[in-house]
């Protein structure tokens, strides 16, 4: 007993000195059940961002919060160069370009597909750029909202955020006619089975927060990358007659003669722009690296590196793998043709010509690459959209309860919702499967196109603020390699890629033979993103008269994580400088 009459129990620990804090574990469930509770310290964007009516929060406070941790930074620098090289390869590339082959013929797919890839080298560099400086959840949205227009933010936001929703229960349903192709009597009644079982999975992947999203995307793409590595030396070794098959288009060594005999190009120049939106499809997905940046330990180090890596993605991924489809499949071979959706694997150029070389086994090796392909995207579908919504409803444009975020850091209402729109997915049990799988294709289509343009735009706007109000690229952690040169080739090329479109799904390949209903629905399923975008865009800005921002009204502070950036940047280069020649070669393509 001690001087005062209080009971001392020597075999007690030392409690905590002022400031210092003791850390205390519940049990399993109980942390599992607490996990879901809100941290009401987290939010999905800074609190000082800008706002529906167009307005600047306070600059002093908006440090403040950006200070905080905002959702939760788990993700590294291997998860983010992962998720650019191979996070957004699925159904679009292994699949999609099938149908692209056989309206365009090889030269369009090979044509298109670079050009895609050129626009969306600019876009990446430009998205780069701004997320290193601001990495901030809903990336798209913020910068259409804090640099062009409010209500274009909110158009944009609600317009990607609905890609994202649609693409899951797309590529469930991707998945569940992908299994077909193994046995199509069989398991067209279990399909309901599959859908609830790739659902689940899904779900659990997204319960484990960015962490869970990065560890699966790593694994993903890993395999993914070494699929088509693989394919591209395979076909290589098809082509010059390495193949067992003696029934082939031409025996012995092919060669470039599928270019001459049925030829490089199908249906002329509207061929070549109905292949824009496929490839456009392709490619979507890339983009999501600038959506991770808000839960990237590091950004201003991890980034700029993952942005590169896109560079080598489509270089190697998409114009080597598809240049040798080109040589290898006939842009008029039967399978091609009588695809009964753009999902259907039996329909997959890569799988075709592994068939046609008469190679056993193979041909259901790269089917189960497909199958994982598809559920890569529809895990980056939930982590898309969940961070969108949360995002959008942190600055009033969208209902307050999806900013609801978890003290593991989840926006786990958002996730919620996301995975509840999953469930359209069961649509595949039923005779309408390809119907929804079209009309919901319809919906995600185009919506890249606007996502990216809206960047370009937003970069070059950006650029415009920076330099009117005294900034110089020298305080920029990250510079876009094409500059705004490049943001304003790749925001042109999107308005071109809408016109081609417009254009096809107007006047489509065969016009002449289909009667005007199917036209209709046609261009509706070529076109429908674009009314929507606009069903957004156009009441909210008359309801809300927002402002298009000007140059020297934009905010260029708030959503900045360093706060010494400028000391940091100075011992950076300073590092640098140091560097052989070879490392900074190096660090400039990597």
């Amino acid at each position: 007993m001690d001087e005062k009459g209080h009971i001392s129990d020597a075999s007690s620990p030392t409690p905590p000195m002022y400031g210092e804090y003791e850390v205390t574990r519940g049990s399993l469930p109980k942390r599992f059940i607490d996990s879901f509770k809100r941290d009401p310290n987290a939010h999905a964007t800074p609190k000082g961002a800008v706002g529906a009516d167009g307005k600047v929060f306070d600059v002093e406070s908006a440090a403040q919060n950006t200070a905080d941790s905002p959702l939760a930074r788990k993700l590294k620098g291997r998860h983010l160069q992962m998720i650019a090289i191979g996070g957004s390869i699925g159904t679009g590339l292994f699949v999609g370009s099938g149908k692209a082959l056989a309206t365009g013929g090889p030269a369009s797919l090979v044509i298109a597909f670079g050009l895609i890839g050129i626009m969306l080298y600019c876009t990446v560099h430009a998205l780069g750029e701004l997320a290193v400086l601001f990495p901030v959840a809903g990336s798209f949205s913020a910068y259409s909202t804090r640099f062009l227009d409010p209500a274009w933010g909110f158009a944009m936001g609600w317009n990607y955020g609905l890609q994202w929703l649609i693409v899951l229960p797309l590529e469930i349903v991707a998945a569940s006619i992908t299994i077909d192709y193994w046995n199509t009597e069989t398991t067209k009644p279990l399909n309901a089975l599959w859908v609830a079982l790739f659902l689940i999975m899904i779900w659990l992947i997204n319960l484990f927060g960015a962490r869970g999203y990065g560890e699966a995307e790593f694994v993903f793409a890993i395999i993914k990358v070494v699929a088509i590595v693989g394919f591209i030396i395979l076909g290589i070794v098809i082509n010059c007659g390495g193949g067992p098959a003696t029934n082939y288009p031409k025996s012995g060594y092919i060669g470039g003669s599928l270019w001459q005999n049925p030829g490089a190009f199908h249906n002329g120049f509207k061929g070549l722009c109905s292949v824009f939106v496929t490839a456009a499809f392709a490619f979507a997905g890339t983009e999501l690296v600038g959506l991770a940046a808000a839960e990237t330990a590091n950004p201003r180090k991890s980034l700029p590196t993952a942005v590169k890596q896109v560079f080598w993605r489509i270089s190697l991924f998409y114009m080597v793998s598809l240049t040798i489809v080109g040589l290898l499949v006939p842009y008029d071979n039967p399978n091609l043709l009588n695809a009964q959706s753009s999902s259907d694997a039996k329909a997959s150029p890569f799988v075709i010509a592994i068939q046609d070389a008469g190679i056993a086994g193979l041909p259901s090796v790269m089917n189960a690459v497909i199958l994982i392909a598809v559920l890569s995207v529809g895990n980056s579908s939930i982590y898309g959209s969940s961070r969108t919504l949360a995002a959008l409803a942190e600055q009033n444009q969208a209902p307050k309860i999806l900013a609801y975020i978890d003290r593991k850091g989840r926006p786990i209402v958002s996730i919620g919702v996301a995975s509840f729109v999953g469930l359209l997915a069961f649509l595949a049990a039923s005779k309408k499967q390809e119907e929804a799988f079209s009309w919901m294709l319809a919906l995600s289509g185009l919506s890249s196109i606007f996502t990216w343009g809206s960047i370009n735009l937003a970069h070059i706007r950006f650029r415009a603020g920076w330099k009117k109000q005294g900034h110089t690229l020298d305080e920029l952690a990250f510079k876009s390699q094409p500059g705004v040169i490049g943001s304003w080739c790749g925001f042109v090329f999107n308005v071109l890629v809408l016109i081609a479109q417009f254009w096809t799904g107007f006047a489509p390949v065969g016009y002449a033979t289909k009667s005007a209903s199917v036209l209709v629905t046609d261009f509706f399923q070529a076109y429908l993103a674009f009314p929507v975008v606009l069903a957004f865009y156009i009441p909210y800005k008359i309801y809300f008269k927002t402002p298009f921002i000007r140059s020297a009204n934009m905010d260029l502070h708030t959503g900045i994580r360093e706060l010494n950036l400028a000391e940091l940047l100075a011992e950076e280069r300073a590092e640098k400088a140091s560097w052989p020649m070879w490392k900074r070669i190096y660090k400039i393509i990597c």
